[in-house]
């Protein structure tokens, strides 16, 4: 590792930034080379312009996906998992997972090898940005998506396997349970441990940022035993362990009429089918959202519609020490190569990652540069076709239009 800096520290649960952090990143497969060129100048141009040079980012390079495999041979060499538990976060592009390659997936080995247990999906949109809906600008919440349990477990077995058939017979002698015999069969985990830590980072992350409400989202009426536990896990969480920061909905119409008091949060849920309406009806009732895997899965990808696509989501993987931040989107291999790609997930991730360090100021430069461009119509061409009289960019044009509005900004100021 031939760059200059430190690496950052977690001290009693607490980050220790140092001003000039070792920043590993992952260029990705498809348009992940493109994309994280542009992400990084956009990032190094919002810290110069937030710091005037007192803090920089320091990048280094790892390896995972294609380019790992030509260089070591490994999709997802060990080499790389110990950088990013050594230097605690790292910005990753989009990586697919060749056929037969015994991956189940790259991106979920990497969140299972380094617990990264909460898939972090902020839900919001920026002016400029073609969505479906009327009021668009009402979208502003945060999705955290448990990651290690339910389906991402990987517990299943196919139809007509020995594994299938004796765990049937299992069912059908020991439970009274019949299934039918040509059933392929999972097993959904959701645990105490699992829905606690997640539920308790949602709270605390709401807390920290002045989000009024956390929302519970799961399928407990049916699944009593799995998402309905989630459901009362997530409450016990806040009732144990945030009494004097947190209320129900009984409490606040109750005590309260009704009004959110300044310093607390309100937790409550909602049934999964309903929420889908919701998010779109009446989306400012929205400030976190904290649901099993599954749902936030099929949840945050509806919602990425809502403000332009996945193109334009960003995601965090976080653990207790350790922060992964990558796009929404995948690898779209028909376009690679060509510098036509829009970069902005992944440069909105990279202003996860800011956020992440506490280096505020120049995370929020970015949202507000970003949203300068898209007024401005100067997009790439994903968003081109949607905008009237846009000026269709190449990637790296549009990250150096982003910079430009960077460099007119100030600090705090807002579109």
């Amino acid at each position: 590792m031939n760059v200059t800096g430190e690496a950052i520290r977690v001290e009693d649960g607490s980050l220790h930034v140092p001003s000039q952090p070792l920043i590993p990143y992952i260029e990705g497969d498809g348009i992940g080379p493109e994309i994280s060129r542009a992400a990084r100048a956009v990032l190094d141009a919002a810290v110069e312009r937030a710091y005037g040079g007192a803090r920089r980012l320091r990048w280094v390079e790892i390896y995972a996906g294609e380019k790992a495999q030509k260089r070591t041979g490994d999709l997802l060499p060990r080499e790389t998992l110990e950088a990013i538990r050594e230097l605690k976060v790292a910005l990753k592009g989009p990586l697919a997972t060749p056929v037969g390659s015994g991956h189940r997936s790259l991106n979920v080995t990497l969140r299972q090898e380094l617990d990264l247990y909460a898939c972090v999906r902020p839900i919001r949109h920026l002016p400029g940005v073609p969505s479906p809906l009327q009021d668009p600008q009402d979208v502003d919440f945060v999705i955290f998506r448990e990651n290690t349990e339910d389906v991402y477990a990987g517990i299943e077995w196919e139809s007509g396997s020995p594994e299938a058939r004796r765990f049937a017979e299992l069912l059908r002698e020991h439970f009274g349970v019949e299934i039918r015999p040509d059933a392929g069969v999972g097993v959904k985990p959701i645990s105490e441990f699992g829905t606690k830590r997640l539920v308790r980072q949602a709270i605390a992350y709401a807390l920290r940022h002045g989000r009024k409400r956390v929302t519970l989202m799961h399928k407990g009426n049916i699944m009593k035993y799995t998402e309905g536990a989630f459901r009362k896990w997530g409450y016990e969480v806040a009732r144990e362990e945030f009494p004097d920061q947190t209320i129900t909905e009984e409490e606040l119409f109750s005590q309260y009429d009704g009004k959110i008091p300044e310093g607390k949060v309100l937790i409550n849920d909602r049934i999964a089918d309903i929420m889908f309406q919701h998010v779109i009806t009446p989306p400012r009732e929205f400030d976190v959202i904290a649901t099993p895997n599954l749902n936030g899965d099929y949840l945050s990808d509806a919602c990425a519609a809502q403000v332009g696509g996945v193109g334009m989501a960003p995601g965090a993987n976080l653990g207790d020490e350790v922060g992964v931040f990558e796009p929404t989107h995948g690898t779209a291999p028909d376009i690679a190569g060509k510098n036509v790609a829009n970069p902005t997930a992944l440069i909105l991730s990279g202003a996860l990652l800011l956020d992440h360090l506490g280096w505020t100021e120049a995370a929020e430069l970015i949202p507000e540069a970003l949203a300068r461009t898209f007024l401005q119509k100067r997009v790439t061409g994903d968003l081109a076709r949607l905008l009237e009289g846009a000026d269709r960019l190449s990637t790296d044009s549009f990250a150096q239009a982003v910079i430009e509005n960077i460099r007119a900004l100030s600090p705090g100021e807002e579109v």
